[in-house]
């Protein structure tokens, strides 16, 4: 069979190449063609577009990126019409791939979405176009199944977390090796994970080593997102205890006694590593109270809303200070308040339902579309 995959960002490019290497075992047949990054590429086909070309964050940003935005678009459906797949794959990014779904199931492609666009969030009224564009949709959020199928009467296939089998799969980190090898020293590592787009790490990383001289008695580790160069991390390592590692962000959380990370995927990420975690998010002004007035919803990491309860410590926005940060830090780095989160931790992961999701949803998709 013929996949035409197309994920967006980081994240993305993870659970897709998962996934690809499961479509693999079901298929001794299957080509790809995509939209993704390193990792997809790894498996084998041919990417089309790298997610750097495709990262742009926040309303305002967007805006200002329209014109290569729909001239993406376009080739996108130029490419698909031309490598003619049995199915499209799409890998969370909805702002791209709904487009290209909705083109798509009128020319006659089977459509299936792995990793549901978040319009529980916001944009619920989405609903009605995913219910016209697309044919299946595999959800990794406990939750999701119920607002889908008993909310708005759409089918889905509640498929576990890809990130359960993506941690199991990563081998485990020999704590002193890798210190040495990346000149760490003996102290308790606090892991920064400002995020992937130029935007949001240079927001998020000024607060975050704004703090660190008050923790001496710790080393803090960039991890470096794979999206980004080296150098430009460069003008923010200018205090001693600090460390960039690129590439590594699992490594780092294997080792991590805590950690300060920008709000996304990185967040559960955190917590499945058993890292206790303060979240942090600054946008811009624009695109911050935009969101503010059209998402509806209580938290914003994905560890408290998957809790429906504050599991971590969120500072958002003009919350996101040096001050608040300091605080938050010191009471993640308590002995009885890191043994609640540890507890909580635990019951996340058995509310996300076991490993296995890529192999579950491979074979469905292989099933869908040979049957």
């Amino acid at each position: 069979m013929k996949y035409y995959i197309i994920a967006g960002e980081a994240s993305g490019d993870l659970h897709a190449s998962n996934l690809m290497k499961a479509l693999k075992e079901v298929d001794q047949n299957a080509e790809f063609r995509f939209w993704g990054g390193d990792l997809m590429e790894k498996q084998g086909g041919t990417l089309v577009k790298h997610y750097r070309e495709l990262a742009f964050m926040g309303f305002s940003e967007v805006i200002m990126n329209l014109r290569t935005i729909f001239k993406n678009i376009s080739f996108c459906k130029q490419d698909i019409s031309e490598y003619n797949p049995d199915v499209i794959i799409f890998i969370d990014y909805p702002g791209f791939n709904m487009r290209i779904a909705e083109w798509a199931r009128k020319e006659g492609f089977k459509t299936h979405y792995y990793i549901s666009p978040q319009i529980w969030a916001w944009k619920e009224n989405r609903i009605k176009k995913i219910k016209r564009d697309v044919d299946e949709m595999y959800v990794i959020l406990p939750f999701e199944k119920d607002f889908y199928t008993t909310k708005h009467d759409f089918p889905v296939h509640f498929v576990g977390h890809p990130l359960l089998d993506a941690i199991d799969n990563k081998p485990p980190v020999d704590v002193d090796l890798f210190k040495r090898n990346h000149g760490l020293d003996q102290r308790p590592v606090i892991a920064l994970l400002p995020g992937s787009r130029k935007q949001e790490i240079e927001k998020m990383l000024k607060v975050m080593l704004s703090i660190t001289s008050e923790f001496e008695e710790h080393q803090f580790v960039i991890a470096g997102a794979p999206s980004q160069d080296e150098e430009f991390y460069q003008e923010f390592m200018k205090k001693s205890n600090i460390r960039l590692i690129m590439n590594k962000t699992y490594d780092i959380l294997g080792i991590a006694h805590a950690a300060l990370v920008t709000s996304g995927t990185a967040t559960l990420e955190t917590a499945l590593f058993k890292v206790p975690e303060v979240v942090c998010y600054k946008g811009s002004y624009i695109s911050y109270h935009i969101a503010k007035r059209i998402i509806n919803l209580d938290y914003i990491s994905l560890v408290n809303l998957i809790m429906n309860r504050e599991v971590v410590k969120e500072l958002i926005q003009n919350d996101f200070n040096s001050a608040n940060l300091k605080t938050e830090l010191k009471k993640i780095l308590d002995p009885e308040n890191r043994k609640r989160i540890f507890s909580d931790y635990h019951e996340l992961e058995k509310k996300l339902g076991g490993k296995g999701a890529s192999k579950n949803t491979a074979e469905l998709i292989f099933d869908k579309i040979s049957g």
